[in-house]
């Protein structure tokens, strides 16, 4: 039972459920008799605000051009960032609210969305108020992510960067927080080798903390950067990627509750080595998943998520779906409102038409024909009218 207010009223079997609320009235019921009725996805780690497509770069990657030698060749990153700097706000919006419609289709119903594709004051602000605009006009949740530092601007230093950054766009967003015009989550920033380095990226992270964001970065994606040491140093929310985490990191990102954000479509994707998730479940790693949407990685679907970390990374089906939901809410802040179905949280599920809830794993691809309802806040906002029975 879902009240008015979106929050959960009630949980429990039909008839118990049936004599509490005997002389209510309810503006809709969904018979889900035959059906699995689980928490909406949250996709923890996404990239959906750009313009220009990165297709012509999936030949080369297939050819065997590595990640930073296609962005050293004048792709990624600053191929994705002329094309956004060009673009208008407009323009943007209106690609961003398809994506965010696609990933609800896909059972997603809280989804972390990164400005970075600007690395200009001026960009990056455009960004996150088409950000800020989903999150007011759209009935799916939104955590949103200042990652002015995705990489390094071309005619700048690493260090010209970092300056920048502290001392105008953390200054300028810290007055936007303050007056309501933006609401910003979180803080990213991309430590790599030949990125941000660690020190730099320590500078930046606290910059952000000092004013209010929650630290949650990616690291040790590509070379092993000590990363997780840092954010467990200093008591990140999350980190993202991990793929060359150290086991010192494992143990100290344990040790300080901080969230691993793996990104099974990118490891996939760039025929990187797969982070170490049964390491880090058994060590007590707070184990999360994102679709890591994005140019280079274009997938909307936490369902085939789930699948490639079952596949690839080993994870039990228990495991990912708890890592596509309550983690992932933990990862953002949110797990006291999102994640699971319990009373007093948020009203967010998703109805599959399959008397068991793995078929959404197990179905490599399969969503389209088994998501029946999607519902946040209580409200229905996807209903699949052609979903046949099984």
């Amino acid at each position: 039972v879902v009240c008015r207010d979106g929050c959960i009223k009630a949980v429990g079997q039909a008839d118990v459920i049936r004599n509490q609320f005997s002389g209510a009235t309810f503006e809709r019921v969904i018979d889900c008799s035959g059906k699995c009725v689980l928490p909406g996805l949250v996709d923890a780690h996404t990239h959906p605000v750009w313009a220009g497509d990165r297709v012509h770069e999936f030949a080369m990657k297939l050819a065997g051009a590595s990640y930073m030698e296609i962005h050293q060749a004048g792709g990624g990153i600053h191929f994705t960032v002329e094309h956004t700097r060009e673009a208008t706000e407009e323009e943007l919006f209106n690609t961003f609210k398809h994506r965010l419609e696609r990933m609800r289709r896909a059972g997603s119903t809280l989804v972390e969305c990164k400005s970075g594709y600007g690395l200009n004051l001026e960009t990056e602000l455009k960004m996150l108020r088409v950000i800020e605009h989903a999150k007011q006009s759209m009935d799916i949740g939104i955590s949103s992510t200042y990652c002015g530092a995705h990489s390094v601007p071309k005619g700048k230093t690493a260090a010209e960067a970092t300056d920048d950054i502290i001392n105008n766009h953390l200054t300028k967003l810290k007055e936007l927080k303050q007056s309501g015009e933006i609401d910003v989550n979180n803080i990213d920033v991309f430590c790599e080798k030949g990125v941000f380095d660690l020190e730099s990226t320590r500078r930046i992270l606290q910059a952000g903390k000092d004013i209010g964001l929650q630290i949650n970065f990616h690291g040790d994606e590509l070379h092993p950067t000590k990363s997780a040491e840092l954010g467990a140093e200093l008591e990140a929310r999350a980190i993202s990627h991990l793929e060359e985490v150290s086991d010192e990191g494992i143990t100290a990102m344990a040790r300080a509750k901080c969230a691993a954000v793996l990104l099974p479509t990118t490891a996939y994707m760039l025929r990187l080595k797969q982070p170490q998730a049964r390491k880090m479940l058994e060590e007590g790693v707070i184990v999360a998943l994102g679709s890591d949407f994005n140019p280079n990685a274009y997938c909307f679907s936490m369902p085939m998520v789930m699948h490639l970390a079952c596949v690839n990374m080993k994870m039990s089906m228990n495991e990912a779906l708890a890592a596509a939901t309550i983690n992932a809410a933990y990862a953002l802040g949110k797990s006291d409102t999102h994640g699971s179905i319990e009373i007093g949280k948020q009203g967010d599920l998703v109805i599959i038409n399959s008397s068991r809830w793995e078929h959404l794993i197990y179905q490599f691809g399969g969503h389209e024909a088994l998501i029946n309802y999607v519902i946040v806040k209580g409200k229905v906002i996807y209903q699949n009218e052609s979903c046949g029975t099984m």
